[in-house]
């Protein structure tokens, strides 16, 4: 499930920002940038604050915004190719998850006065993914509910969310001629049930700069 999420992460999502003028993070595991860009913004890198705190983690979506807001271009290359290490059990990928929440909120923040400069899809890209996950997490509740008080399923709103995820799961299949991305659709459950919760509990504890990890 990493691995595809990964992939569409890498191979939707990138591609289609690369292809409307800038990539809103290049990932630190596969990111390379020119030394003298660098090193024109390497002071307000290393010196990464949130709410007058210290900030570590995150950096690779910090530092593509810092480039986007100098006015360089940063790009999608799809034959290069990485390793990383992923999380191998469900803990350590909820506190990946967690501080990878917390850093696209904070530098949602960072990028707003830099929207109106960039292409109106990006603008759109990313209010999709900040609300996206609150308009979800809005309908499980009120299906929730209605099963609470109603004793009645609200069918529509399971049936909307299958077919949604279905066609994306059909999409990526198609587009990486891959049928076992039609098994990502087992991550929809993981989403509703484990990360968006954990959303809710990043937007509320934005401070916290802890990497959770050893």
């Amino acid at each position: 499930l990493i691995d595809m999420e990964y992939w569409l992460a890498c191979n939707e999502e990138r591609a289609a920002q690369a292809r409307f003028g800038a990539v809103m993070c290049c990932c630190g595991p596969c990111a390379m940038y020119r030394r003298s860009a660098l090193a024109l913004l390497l002071d307000q890198y290393e010196t990464q604050f949130f709410r007058g705190k210290p900030s570590d983690f995150g950096e690779d979506r910090h530092l593509t915004i810092l480039m986007l807001k100098a006015g360089f271009r940063t790009e999608y290359v799809p034959d290069a190719i990485a390793a990383t290490v992923v999380p191998d059990s469900l803990g350590p990928y909820l506190r990946q998850q967690l501080r990878w929440a917390r850093s696209t909120f904070r530098d949602t923040f960072l990028a707003l006065r830099l929207l109106p400069e960039l292409d109106r899809y990006l603008t759109l890209d990313v209010v999709g993914q900040n609300l996206g996950p609150l308009l979800l997490a809005l309908s499980s509740l009120a299906a929730l509910a209605q099963f609470v008080i109603g004793g009645s399923v609200a069918w529509w709103t399971v049936l909307t969310i299958a077919a949604m995820t279905m066609v994306r799961c059909s999409v990526a299949a198609f587009r990486a001629r891959d049928m076992r991305f039609l098994g990502f659709s087992l991550h929809t459950p993981i989403n509703i049930f484990l990360l968006l919760p954990m959303k809710a509990y990043a937007l509320c504890t934005l401070s916290n700069s802890d990497w959770l990890s050893r």
